[in-house]
């Protein structure tokens, strides 16, 4: 009996056997024998060896004697030709809509989503014209758009076999993906239904794919709002959704202190992996332009060395990739260009420096990470401390499927609200208004380290000995040892920070924000006591006195205030009450 990891990493779809996974997926799909077939497993589990493996049997049966592949990216194209060949299937990667039908020495093509949108027709007719089965990589991305969806089905609906792959099958949106079934769950809501699943959970315990470890950051925030007021939070900490959202903002800020920081401890867990893994590599993923290139500056006056930087509409995009990934460089800085499909197997360390929430994103991004080339092999992916990747990071294997029916739980962050965060005062709001957003300072420190849902450390300022216990940790780890080294390293970094303080005495300064012992009642209770003081003092209503407290702190009324924003009322009072 094969291992279910069998065989160890190969090259992007040539593995000459099949894991256990491919096996069973194979078995039941034949047992199913049904024209559409959906398959969603885990990023580097291995779905492209498993659909040629598939395309060769259905060939070999003459089942089909066309094979279609449809890809997200004009990069894939090339990666899925160069793996098809590897079992002696020729697909033309540069086949256009002016071309109709491909070249009789091709058994088929590969085209992209957005290729069949704008000419289904070309796409019908190479469909119909022979027993073709069409391969939807990625196939979510047939509805990011009405008439994408619409495309998909009038070019494929002929086809004789659909195998639809994804490695996140979920949508944010309501839009239906082509040739997809949805029944309805308890609740009444219409849910997709995979054929087959092979997620992260059961890939890590069979040791398909690296465990992925994230290493949170928070800090201290501080920014001027288009009203010109000067707000002050610490990242990590309860806020509002739109205060978290300025405050993430402001830790992304290439110009402040939290980002060169987190950068450096990237850096370094990156040179430590190195020296277990030589040609191990590193990528940041950018929110726009703009930023990347101020990261890869922050990154090459960090290393020495001059960072990939890949741009969405840079036509050498797909060659900076490939050159990376058969590199032995250290960084690589894109915006969304490699958050899907694309295969780097030797990057360990991430940064996730992008302003996008959506789980279907965040999945992605994450899977650029966990392709495994042998087994030991872990990642380290930095993110900043705020709530809804907090959650995305503790739900790292769970199953999701697509609903059609807008689910009325608030997951987290909105991407609305931190678009609105990043979109620049219009030029109409330059002229009425005086001010507008400016992150004024950042600073960071190390929260906690995410794997598997558990949570491990404390707060710990960059640089010292406490963080450098979840940072100088070995880079190859075996999955189930690394839950017993994260319960050891926590151990001793309390014990590091007990010594260090004992040493240190009371008057030794630090960024770390003073421990919050209070819950929000007890605030609220002692806010109150405070307003009816000053009060009585001054001779004024209570409203009068909260009304200027948040005048003076900003924020909402007691009952909505964070611990954060009561905390700065009580600060002022306690001046106030004391002079």
């Amino acid at each position: 009996m094969l291992s279910p990891s069998f065989p160890q990493r190969a090259p992007w779809g040539t593995a000459n056997k099949l894991r256990a996974w491919q096996q069973e997926a194979l078995e039941q799909y034949f047992q199913a024998d049904q024209r559409d077939f959906l398959v969603a497993a885990t990023p580097g589990a291995g779905k492209t060896t498993f659909a040629l493996t598939l395309a060769v049997e259905l060939m070999r049966m003459g089942e089909v004697n066309r094979i279609i592949v449809v890809a997200p990216t004009e990069h894939l194209k090339t990666q899925w030709a160069d793996a098809a060949a590897r079992v002696h299937i020729r697909l033309d990667p540069r086949f256009r809509n002016s071309h109709w039908a491909p070249a009789r020495h091709y058994h088929g093509a590969v085209v992209t989503y957005a290729q069949v949108a704008a000419k289904s027709s070309v796409h019908r007719h190479l469909t119909e014209d022979a027993k073709t089965l069409v391969v939807l990589d990625e196939v979510h991305h047939g509805g990011d758009a009405l008439s994408w969806g619409d495309a998909i089905r009038d070019a494929y609906g002929p086809a004789k076999r659909r195998l639809l792959l994804s490695g996140t099958p979920f949508r944010s949106d309501t839009a239906p993906i082509p040739f997809v079934e949805y029944h309805p769950d308890e609740s009444g809501a219409r849910i997709s239904r995979t054929d087959y699943n092979y997620g992260y959970g059961r890939a890590l315990a069979d040791g398909v794919v690296r465990p992925v470890l994230f290493h949170m950051y928070a800090g201290k925030m501080r920014w001027r709002t288009s009203s010109g007021d000067e707000l002050e939070t610490h990242l990590g900490q309860d806020n509002t959704k739109d205060v978290t959202s300025q405050a993430w903002r402001t830790a992304l800020d290439p110009e402040g202190e939290w980002m060169p920081a987190v950068l450096s401890a990237a850096d370094r867990r990156l040179t430590e992996i190195r020296h277990h893994v030589p040609d191990a590599g590193g990528l940041v993923l950018a929110t726009d332009q703009t930023v990347a290139r101020a990261y890869a500056k922050i990154l090459h006056s960090i290393t020495g060395q001059q960072p990939t930087i890949v741009l969405s509409d840079d036509a050498t995009a797909s060659e900076r990739i490939e050159k990376f990934s058969n590199s032995e460089d250290r960084w690589m800085v894109a915006v969304r260009m490699v958050s899907e499909g694309v295969d780097v197997p030797r990057l360990a360390v991430g940064v996730y420096a992008t302003s996008s929430s959506t789980p279907l994103f965040f999945a992605q991004a994450i899977g650029r990470f966990v392709r495994a080339r042998r087994r030991g092999e872990a990642a380290s992916v930095f993110l900043p401390q705020v709530p809804v990747l907090m959650g995305l990071a503790n739900e790292m294997d769970k199953q999701r499927d697509h609903a059609l029916d807008r689910q009325s739980k608030d997951d987290g962050l909105e991407d609305s609200l931190l678009e609105s965060a990043n979109r620049e005062d219009d030029a109409s709001d330059a002229l009425t208004q005086e001010f507008s957003y400016q992150a004024l300072s950042s600073v960071a420190h190390f929260d906690r380290v995410v794997f598997e849902g558990q949570e491990f450390g404390q707060l710990a300022e960059p640089g010292t000995p406490e963080e450098e216990e979840f940072i100088g940790f070995p880079g190859l780890l075996e999955p189930e040892h690394v839950h017993e080294l994260l319960m050891q390293r926590q151990a001793r970094q309390t014990r590091l920070r007990e010594t260090r303080e004992a040493e240190a005495g009371p008057t030794e300064t630090t960024t770390l924000p003073a421990p919050l012992h209070r819950t929000l009642r007890e605030q609220r209770q002692l806010l109150n006591s405070l307003v009816g003081l000053y009060a009585r003092q001054k001779g004024e209503p209570h409203g009068a006195v909260h009304a200027e407290l948040r005048r003076i702190c900003g924020g909402p009324a007691v009952a909505q205030a964070t611990v954060t924003q009561l905390q700065s009322r009580i600060d002022v009072l306690r001046k106030r009450v004391r002079s």
